[in-house]
């Protein structure tokens, strides 16, 4: 996973931690300043604690799904990405390639032009140096 990922999952992790720790500091707050007795208030503060308790579950099930979720897409973006860089790379080596190709076809056939240019000069100076002589 790429650090983006690893701060935005831990960001996640952090706001569900200081939720949970949240609710239950509210939840103890309002039971202690209610006016009841001890019996009463450990049962209401037992009942807030299970209601918190659950409704973290809940929301620690969706952060769960959503990076589950996030990873899968970071995977399937991160091998396309490679499969497009492997086709681009297939497809430079063939054109440069093809275009070594023709340069040295057209290196040869210039080569053979000056050749047949170089014999042909050749031939027509000894034909000159003949008749004057």
């Amino acid at each position: 996973m790429s650090n983006i990922d690893n701060q935005n999952m831990a960001s996640t992790s952090g706001f569900a931690k200081g939720l949970f720790i949240g609710g239950l500091i509210g939840a103890a707050a309002a039971l202690l300043f209610a006016p009841k007795p001890g019996r009463d208030l450990r049962s209401d503060l037992s009942d807030k604690i299970t209601v918190v308790s659950d409704k973290t579950k809940d929301v620690a099930s969706v952060v769960s799904s959503k990076a589950t979720d996030l990873a899968k897409t970071v995977s399937t973006k991160t091998a396309d990405v490679a499969k497009t860089v492997s086709e681009s790379k297939d497809n430079i080596v063939s054109s440069v390639t093809k275009a070594s190709a023709d340069v040295a076809n057209e290196a040869t056939k210039a080569d053979k032009e000056v050749m047949d240019a170089t014999a042909q000069a050749a031939k027509d100076t000894q034909k000159q140096l003949n008749a004057n002589s």
